[in-house]
Protein backbone atom coordinates (compact mmCIF):
# COMPACT_ATOMS: atom_id res chain seq x y z
CA UNK A 1 0.00 0.00 0.00
CA UNK A 2 1.53 3.58 -1.04
CA UNK A 3 -0.82 6.22 -1.01
CA UNK A 4 1.29 9.50 -1.83
CA UNK A 5 -1.21 11.38 -0.73
CA UNK A 6 -2.46 11.33 3.36
CA UNK A 7 -5.03 9.48 4.54
CA UNK A 8 -7.78 11.85 5.84
CA UNK A 9 -10.05 10.63 8.52
CA UNK A 10 -13.28 12.11 10.08
CA UNK A 11 -13.60 10.78 13.70
CA UNK A 12 -17.40 11.73 14.64
CA UNK A 13 -18.09 11.18 19.15
CA UNK A 14 -18.69 12.78 21.46
CA UNK A 15 -16.36 11.00 24.08
CA UNK A 16 -13.64 13.44 24.20
CA UNK A 17 -11.21 11.37 25.36
CA UNK A 18 -11.85 8.59 22.43
CA UNK A 19 -11.68 11.10 19.89
CA UNK A 20 -7.99 12.21 21.45
CA UNK A 21 -6.46 8.92 21.93
CA UNK A 22 -8.14 7.85 18.69
CA UNK A 23 -6.59 10.73 17.07
CA UNK A 24 -3.22 10.54 18.18
CA UNK A 25 -3.20 6.42 17.05
CA UNK A 26 -3.90 7.37 13.56
CA UNK A 27 -1.54 10.10 13.66
CA UNK A 28 0.81 7.77 14.86
CA UNK A 29 0.07 5.44 11.78
CA UNK A 30 0.54 8.05 8.90
CA UNK A 31 -3.23 8.92 8.69
CA UNK A 32 -4.51 12.93 9.53
CA UNK A 33 -7.63 12.97 11.94
CA UNK A 34 -10.10 15.67 12.20
CA UNK A 35 -12.21 15.18 15.00
CA UNK A 36 -16.25 16.02 15.85
CA UNK A 37 -17.98 16.16 18.69
CA UNK A 38 -21.39 15.58 16.96
CA UNK A 39 -22.64 14.81 13.60
CA UNK A 40 -23.84 18.90 13.56
CA UNK A 41 -20.93 19.49 13.60
CA UNK A 42 -19.19 17.63 11.20
CA UNK A 43 -22.03 18.62 8.83
CA UNK A 44 -21.81 21.94 9.60
CA UNK A 45 -17.73 22.11 8.60
CA UNK A 46 -17.21 23.30 5.74
CA UNK A 47 -13.45 23.47 5.02
CA UNK A 48 -13.44 19.73 4.97
CA UNK A 49 -15.49 17.95 2.85
CA UNK A 50 -12.99 15.48 1.68
CA UNK A 51 -12.46 12.45 3.90
CA UNK A 52 -10.82 9.18 2.99
CA UNK A 53 -13.24 7.59 5.71
CA UNK A 54 -15.21 8.21 8.29
CA UNK A 55 -15.17 6.52 11.92
CA UNK A 56 -18.79 7.72 13.53
CA UNK A 57 -19.77 6.97 17.14
CA UNK A 58 -23.33 5.46 16.62
CA UNK A 59 -24.99 7.05 19.83
CA UNK A 60 -24.02 10.73 19.55
CA UNK A 61 -25.67 13.28 21.51
CA UNK A 62 -28.12 14.88 18.63
CA UNK A 63 -28.50 13.00 15.35
CA UNK A 64 -26.99 9.45 15.55
CA UNK A 65 -24.20 7.99 13.53
CA UNK A 66 -26.43 5.84 11.72
CA UNK A 67 -28.27 8.84 10.87
CA UNK A 68 -25.28 10.81 9.76
CA UNK A 69 -24.33 8.31 7.54
CA UNK A 70 -27.56 7.48 6.23
CA UNK A 71 -28.21 11.28 4.92
CA UNK A 72 -24.61 11.52 3.55
CA UNK A 73 -25.51 8.17 1.40
CA UNK A 74 -28.99 9.53 0.79
CA UNK A 75 -27.03 12.99 -0.65
CA UNK A 76 -25.03 10.83 -2.51
CA UNK A 77 -21.52 10.05 -0.52
CA UNK A 78 -19.60 7.73 -1.39
CA UNK A 79 -16.92 8.07 1.61
CA UNK A 80 -16.49 4.74 3.14
CA UNK A 81 -17.71 4.78 7.12
CA UNK A 82 -16.68 2.72 9.99
CA UNK A 83 -18.61 2.54 12.74
CA UNK A 84 -17.82 2.40 17.16
CA UNK A 85 -19.37 2.22 20.09
CA UNK A 86 -19.70 1.16 23.40
CA UNK A 87 -23.27 0.30 23.82
CA UNK A 88 -22.81 -2.97 20.98
CA UNK A 89 -26.25 -5.47 20.38
CA UNK A 90 -27.41 -7.76 18.19
CA UNK A 91 -29.92 -4.93 17.04
CA UNK A 92 -27.20 -1.87 16.84
CA UNK A 93 -25.15 -4.28 14.75
CA UNK A 94 -27.88 -5.36 12.42
CA UNK A 95 -28.84 -1.36 12.08
CA UNK A 96 -25.47 -0.30 11.24
CA UNK A 97 -24.79 -3.47 8.57
CA UNK A 98 -27.83 -2.45 6.86
CA UNK A 99 -26.54 1.01 6.39
CA UNK A 100 -23.28 0.06 4.78
CA UNK A 101 -20.41 0.32 7.30
CA UNK A 102 -17.03 -0.64 6.04
CA UNK A 103 -16.15 -2.08 9.50
CA UNK A 104 -18.00 -2.17 13.30
CA UNK A 105 -16.16 -1.98 16.24
CA UNK A 106 -16.56 -1.55 20.19
CA UNK A 107 -14.57 1.02 21.90
CA UNK A 108 -12.95 -1.49 23.65
CA UNK A 109 -11.36 -3.54 20.58
CA UNK A 110 -7.88 -2.58 19.44
CA UNK A 111 -6.53 0.09 18.01
CA UNK A 112 -5.14 -1.59 15.83
CA UNK A 113 -7.59 -3.40 13.85
CA UNK A 114 -9.41 0.17 13.81
CA UNK A 115 -6.57 1.21 12.02
CA UNK A 116 -6.44 -1.62 9.71
CA UNK A 117 -9.83 -1.33 8.81
CA UNK A 118 -8.96 2.68 8.13
CA UNK A 119 -6.40 1.53 6.12
CA UNK A 120 -8.37 -0.83 4.14
CA UNK A 121 -11.35 1.52 3.73
CA UNK A 122 -9.28 4.21 2.31
CA UNK A 123 -7.26 2.57 -0.19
Amino acid sequence: MSKTTPIYVAVVDDDENLCRSLSRLLRAGGIQPISYASAEAFLADTKHSQFDCLVLDIQLGGMSGIELAQRLLAEGGHTPFIYITAHDDAETRAEAEAAGCTAYFRKSDPGAAVLDAIRRAAA
